[in-house]
């Protein structure tokens, strides 16, 4: 069955049961799989072709809620909801304070100060209560209840039995004093009101609504910020002449021009110019990256140096951009093992806190415990039984989490990757792109005796400027970095796993493995460069086997190098360790984790960069199946695995641990696979995304632990009697306010790197 799936927005959703009711209506539907997201009031839904968006959106609304199809195009901030939601908490504080205060303090209760409380109550109570009053009418019509439900008939209890004992009871007696407690006592009801209950849990309840709508806009900004980093518009290259136009009119193979300062508008690879780019916004890293012809860009990163003329290769949803905030999105809607038992307890909680209530009401009644006694305790009961903590746990957590990780460039898909983290203690580490750079660089260059080095660096880089194979790119690159001329080569020529040939400056030369000397009639072993004139140039890497290349080497890892029938100096190539490598090892056994190098090659180049970067165990000269022969090996010891690759063969490996982490500067198919993408191309990202994981799901773990003891601890003391209904209501709005800025410390998490 062909199954699609979409984001849809929801409207008029005051707390986790509301959120609870819609995904039940819309899983009803047949074929239609939905998880309803409150804080992010988002619902992502999987429905088959039978089922339109037209239909979901028809089911939420029927359930007495908004919906509408969500785009990924970034959209403003609507304030309004926000502005008008702070103004009805400030005009109902002003009015409510002198009420409270006048309640609390009997000296100042003077002659008719209950009616005074009343004219001040009154507009709280209608005006500033009427968004859960409203939500509770709606819900009301379609036979449910939610949080609404709890806060309105509370509210409007204590605020009718108030008017009751004042216009039929003895609190309407000029001169009448109340006396404020926080524990509730046994009175016949007649001369109490409670209009200061009626007005300070509206208030709390207002500032607690509008802090969380805050909070949960803060914790969402990060996205925002995502969607809104990549270019507006673009010079595009028409029949030679710029055109700007909308980035959303750039299509595949256009070339475009971005000058000093602007962003990069998509992804693509440098036609023309050379300059730096900084990717800091996009990934975190600080560097800026020099860039040149053939070199790949990221769009929504900025050209910080010269003009640049680029061919885009991916644009609108293909681009990296979009794919990170895809997967943002996707983290956010998720729900963690926890969060759904918290969620099924939501959609059962209201109603049994409403017979809760009422059980108590009719407890105290029949032990005689006093009408207003009775009444005051079932409101309290009715109060402080929020379950918007337990609803706000882990979606705000996700939000703040993952959207601090799109900025320091780690992705993570949904909180089960989260829960997954914290067990991990085994990480597989694949050397070629994840440890090493994956670019052949020149490390030694040996002469022989009576030769120069720059002279054989410079012969061997004449020639293999004709080539393309890496050893040849390693090659010219060195003698490009030392400043020495290339000469022109003539008659070149290529022998496919042996090396290169060409006439340079009238000489033959010959750049490769000692079979292809050999076929020249020159004996390499004879004539190899011993002692004497030896030049060496060193760079941060472990020496590799160029023989497993293609083309020239000795065991040893030496590319010859002769010339008019003799051997005249040595190179080698290594496959450089990355600067940051070592540290990101150490940094990881710091996590309690075991790490494992991971590699095709050689057992002998796999240990000399494992040692070079402190690690221990390795596994070498495995095929695509091997590594995941590899990662079931280590499972079946029982251990917890975490994979690292960026290949396409490591995509099997990456789906088959336990935690897969992708390079985002790797294959498709290896980013598909894993659990978290790092968008930058260093081994200390994986630390961070392994440290802001645990973070995150340690975050949501301690969320759901206070909302859980709040609700267990609150309801038997409100039903003991033990609670005034307005400190419950400040109780329960400070326990939805304490979950989301529980959150928001996730902000300040910080990357190894800074």
């Amino acid at each position: 069955m062909d199954v699609q799936r979409i984001e849809l927005s929801i409207g008029g959703m005051t707390c986790a049961s509301c959120a609870m009711r819609i995904e039940k209506k819309l899983n009803r539907m047949d074929g239609v799989t939905a998880s309803v997201n409150y804080a992010t009031e988002t619902a992502s839904v999987q429905f088959p072709a039978t089922v339109t968006p037209a239909d979901l959106v028809a089911t939420v609304e029927k359930t007495g809620y908004t919906a509408a199809v969500s785009t990924p195009e970034p959209v403003a901030e609507p304030r309004d909801e926000l502005d008008s939601l702070r103004l009805r908490l400030l005009v109902t504080a002003a009015l409510a304070v002198p009420v409270i205060v006048l309640a609390m303090v009997p000296p100042w209760q003077f002659t008719y100060w209950q009616w005074a409380s009343l004219t001040l109550a009154a507009p709280v109570v209608v005006y500033g209560g009427w968004p859960f009053h409203r939500a509770a009418f709606v819900n009301l019509r379609h036979a449910a209840a939610t949080m609404d439900t709890l806060v309105s008939v509370g509210t409007l209890a204590a605020f009718g039995w108030s008017l009751w004992a004042l216009f039929l009871g003895s609190a309407g007696a000029p001169g009448m004093t109340h006396p404020f407690t926080f524990a509730i006592e046994r009175t016949d009801g007649s001369g109490d009101i409670y209009l200061e209950a009626a007005a300070g849990v509206t208030v709390f309840l207002l500032a607690g609504r509008y802090f969380e709508a805050r909070a949960k806009r803060r914790a969402g900004s990060a996205l925002r910020m995502v969607l809104e980093l990549g270019a507006k518009d673009v010079a595009v290259l028409r029949d030679g002449r710029e055109q700007r136009v909308p980035v959303a009119q750039l299509r595949a193979g256009d070339r475009f021009v971005v000058r000093p300062g602007e962003k990069i508008a998509t992804d693509g690879v440098v036609d023309e110019g050379s300059s730096a780019v900084d990717a800091s916004l996009l990934t975190g890293e600080s560097v800026p990256v020099e860039v040149g012809p053939e070199s790949a860009v990221t769009g929504a990163t900025v050209n910080v140096g010269g003009r640049l003329v680029v061919r885009a290769t991916r644009v609108g949803a293909d681009t990296q951009l979009a794919r990170m905030a895809e997967l943002v999105r996707q983290a956010q809607s998720g729900k963690a093992a926890a969060q759904r038992l918290a969620d099924r307890i939501s959609g059962v909680f209201v109603p049994v806190v409403i017979a809760l209530a009422v059980a108590t009401l009719a407890f105290r009644l029949g032990a005689g415990g006093g009408t207003a006694a009775a009444f005051t305790t079932a409101v309290a009961v009715l109060i402080i039984a929020c379950p918007c903590a337990l609803g706000l746990a882990t979606p705000t957590a996700l939000l703040v989490g993952t959207g601090r990780g799109a900025q320091l460039g780690v992705l993570i898909k949904g909180p089960e990757a989260l829960e997954r983290t914290r067990r991990v203690d085994t990480i597989l580490l694949d050397k070629t792109g994840t440890v090493t750079t994956g670019r052949l660089a020149l490390a030694d260059v040996t002469a022989s005796p009576g030769e120069d080095a720059d002279e054989v660096l410079r012969m061997a880089a004449a020639v293999e400027h004709a080539s393309e194979h890496p050893v040849g790119r390693a090659v010219v690159r060195a003698a490009t970095e030392r400043g020495l001329p290339l000469a022109a080569v003539t008659g070149f020529g290529n022998v496919p796993g042996l090396g290169v040939h060409g006439t340079v400056d009238g000489r033959a030369v010959l750049v490769g493995r000692p079979a292809l000397l050999q076929s020249h009639g020159i004996a390499p072993d004879a004539a190899r460069p011993h002692g004497g004139g030896t030049q060496t140039v060193r760079s941060h890497g472990a020496a590799l086997e160029s023989a497993r290349s293609n083309e020239g080497g000795s065991e040893a890892g030496g590319i010859l190098v002769a010339w008019d029938g003799r051997v005249r100096g040595a190179l080698r190539v290594e496959d450089v360790v990355k600067p940051e490598s070592a540290r990101a090892v150490q940094l990881l056994q710091g996590l309690g984790l075991s790490p494992v190098l991971l590699t095709g090659d050689s057992a002998h180049v796999a240990r000399a960069v494992a040692a070079e970067v402190g690690i221990v165990d390795v596994v070498a000269g495995v095929l695509p199946e091997g590594k995941v022969a590899a990662v079931r090996e280590l499972q079946a010891q029982g251990r917890v695995v975490a994979m690292v690759g960026d290949g396409v063969n490591d995509a099997a490996a990456l789906a088959q641990a336990d935690l897969g982490i992708a390079m985002g500067t790797g294959s498709d198919a290896a980013i598909e696979a894993a659990d978290l993408t790092l968008v930058r191309a260093d081994l200390l990202a994986a630390v961070d995304a392994l440290r802001l994981a645990r973070a995150t799901h340690s975050t949501i773990r301690g969320n759901l632990f206070w909302a859980f003891a709040y609700n267990v601890v609150g309801l038997p003391v409100a039903a003991l009697g033990l609670l005034n209904p307005m400190l419950a209501g400040a109780a329960m709005a400070l326990s939805s306010v304490f979950v989301v800025a529980n959150s928001l410390r996730l902000r300040t998490f910080r990357s190894v790197g800074s």
